[in-house]
């Protein structure tokens, strides 16, 4: 039976190209960071009669790329595809953006993809399968407002290319997707839509074609081929796509890391809710952080503002030699924190500290 590995495997896209390959007989290993959805999606695919298997992993953690390939060898005894699906997009000026808002891009859509097909590599060679990463339209025409995920999107498409170029000999394909713009939580989340609109795509539709590019050995996948179109109009008419990206894309009032101009006070309707405190943004690690002695007020000595956390040194100083379960309590902590909006992630097991406990 073959196998697929599949990131950022929670919702949208990737969960509809899960359940489509599981249908379609394929083993699939769903990656993402929200186990409660992949326990969801693992189930609706074995009540189908399928093969599925799931890893809560953030695929940007330095050692996600040897746990995914190991896991997926475990679980089927080979490895065939791996889609690199997992992104997500922040909003922001460019320039306005810091460093970790733009690493964090970097290390998710680019670095992260790359290191997960190194690690994959001999076992997709030895089954003659192949690579799929998925793009974006943006890659070719940005939007307003979002500096830091065009690049990168531009990025993995060039690599993507590269790629092809030096696996092919090796019986390797590599599938480029444009997947358009799907009707998901991506662009919800993002700040890109407000809701979805009757021109988004659905997701099982692009899912159905990105399988079919996979089972053919694509080049590449224009999912929405009208939109696709559309971005390459938009490069050969640079005026055009100014005007259709204001008409179509709504930035956020206020991009992250942007300053906002001063306004008028508006009127107060509900308070806004009070960010997660540090008590409580640990409370559910309690028990975790007493089993491997780790002290509350350790973290809380971490979190200087504008200081940044590598999840190596914290580990050493508190724990000494930590071993594996101390350091991957640690991460889970800092984790949580980032959550909270103490910390952002600024690359590879690295964190940078927004605010202080109170």
């Amino acid at each position: 039976m073959r196998s697929i590995v599949i990131t950022g495997a929670s919702s949208g896209i990737g969960a509809s190209l899960a359940r489509l390959a599981a249908a379609r007989g394929w083993a699939v290993l769903l990656v993402a960071r929200r186990a409660d959805r992949l326990a969801d999606h693992a189930r609706e695919i074995a009540a189908h009669g399928g093969r599925c298997e799931t890893l809560q992993s953030d695929v940007t953690a330095a050692d996600a790329p040897r746990h995914i390939v190991a896991h997926a060898m475990r679980a089927f005894g080979r490895i065939d595809v791996v889609v690199n699906n997992a992104g997500n997009a922040r909003p922001g000026h460019l320039l306005a953006q810091s460093d970790a808002a733009i690493d964090a891009q970097w290390q998710l859509h680019v670095a992260a993809p790359l290191r997960i097909a190194r690690a994959a590599l001999p076992e997709v060679e030895r089954n003659g399968g192949g690579f799929t990463f998925i793009g974006s339209g943006l890659a070719r025409v940005p939007a307003p407002a979002y500096g830091a995920y065009a690049p990168a999107k531009a990025a993995i498409r060039a690599a993507a290319i590269q790629l092809r170029r030096e696996l092919r000999p090796r019986g390797i394909f590599v599938t480029y997707v444009d997947p358009g713009v799907v009707a998901t939580e991506f662009s919800i989340a993002s700040g890109m839509e407000h809701r979805p609109q009757a021109w988004h795509a659905r997701p099982e539709r692009v899912a159905e074609r990105i399988l079919a590019g996979i089972e053919r050995r694509a080049d590449r996948v224009n999912a929405v081929p009208w939109q696709t179109a559309g971005t390459v109009l938009g490069e050969w008419l640079p005026g055009l796509a100014e005007r259709a990206m204001r008409s179509m894309v709504v930035p956020p009032a206020h991009p992250a890391d942007a300053p906002a101009e001063p306004t008028a006070p508006a009127p107060v309707a509900e308070a806004a809710p009070e960010p997660a405190s540090f008590d409580a943004a640990l409370e559910p690690l309690q028990r975790r952080m007493e089993r491997v002695k780790l002290p509350a007020s350790f973290v809380r000595d971490l979190l200087v503002p504008g200081g940044t956390i590598a999840l190596h040194d914290a580990a050493m100083r508190w724990a000494g030699m930590p071993n594996k379960n101390e350091r991957a309590a640690l991460h889970e902590v800092l984790d949580a924190l980032a959550q909270a909006g103490f910390l952002e992630a600024s690359g590879e097991e690295r964190w940078t500290v927004l605010r202080a406990p109170l």
